[in-house]
Formats: structure tokens, C-alpha cells, sequence
């Protein structure tokens, strides 16, 4: 598995990976009627254009022009099998669309998504959210020093939990 920036090429492909990842969490609410399900890939290049995207790619092979390692040729078998985004705002890190593929779920690549946008931010305050039913998500935030640091009721049925890592 490799981690790199993604091109606007790869942003479809990004883009249907989220409408499969999120698929779990929706399932939390019983519903299909959540925003990472309702994107669109206009306002995903928007965010690519705000901040940055970075993918998780399959194939050892593969380096991150979707090339092989020592040859010219493409390799096929590379996909996308994770992202997330970030955006700097005032010297806080907004960290969202954390996504794995759920073939590849439980094998610490979530992790090593939020490690490598973490990365690109050296010493800056880091926030995220994430809804109080995603209980896997809070743990694998939590785990990795975020802290809970604000609650947000949406409605009757949705609660945001905001964590913080960093300064």
C-alpha cells in the first residue's frame, strides 16, 4: 500500500469509493440520506481545490504516478483503497472523509491515512468530527490522541463529537 497525493484524475475514483465506504455509515442511521453519500464531484474538486486529498493505492507495484517501480508501464491492478482530506484554516488542520474500502477494513490502514495527513501539518492543532453512533471511529481517533472536545446535538436523531489532537 502506498500513501500520496492525489490528481484531479483520481477524484472520480475517490469520489466512488466514499459512495461504498460511507455505506456503513448509513447504516448506523438507517438511511442513505447522509452528505458523503450526496456528493458530488464538483464539490469534491472544490475541496481538492481548498486543501489536499490523499489516497491510499493497492498495488505494492505501483508508485504514485500509477506507474511501476522500475519500469514504465502502468500497472492495472492499482486502485484506490483509501483517502482522506485535510484543509489548514486559521492554524487548525480540518481533517474529514476518512475512508477504507471495506475489503481492506481492520488492517491499520485507517491509521496510516491519519498519520500521513498529520504529517503534512507538523505542529498544527488537528480537528475532527464524527457522528456519537460511528463508536469504531471515535475509538480509532481516540487511540490515536485525539480528545473529545465539544458535542453537538444536529437533531433528535444526529450528534456530532468533535476531538482534537495537537496544540
Amino acid at each position: 500500500m502506498r500513501i500520496c497525493k492525489a490528481d484531479k484524475e483520481d477524484l472520480n475514483e475517490i469520489l466512488q469509493l466514499q459512495y461504498l465506504a460511507y455505506q456503513s455509515e448509513a447504516a448506523l442511521f438507517g438511511t442513505k440520506d447522509i452528505p458523503p453519500l450526496k456528493q458530488t464531484l464538483e464539490e469534491v474538486e472544490a475541496e481538492y481545490d481548498a486543501g489536499v486529498i490523499l489516497k491510499m493505492i493497492s498495488d505494492e507495484g505501483a508508485n504514485c504516478d500509477g506507474e511501476a517501480d522500475g519500469a514504465s508501464a502502468s500497472t492495472e491492478g492499482a486502485r484506490i483503497i483509501g483517502s482522506v482530506r485535510g484543509r489548514e484554516e486559521s492554524g487548525t488542520v480540518y481533517i474529514g472523509k476518512l475512508m477504507v474500502h471495506p475489503d481492506f477494513r481492520g488492517r491499520g490502514l485507517g491509521t496510516a491515512l491519519l498519520t500521513a495527513i498529520e504529517e503534512l501539518f507538523p505542529g498544527k492543532r488537528l480537528e475532527l468530527f464524527t457522528s456519537t453512533r460511528s463508536v469504531d471511529n471515535i475509538r480509532l481517533y481516540e487511540k490515536n490522541g485525539y480528545k473529545i472536545f465539544d458535542r453537538k446535538d444536529i437533531d433528535d436523531e444526529l450528534t456530532f463529537v468533535y476531538l482534537e489532537k495537537g496544540l
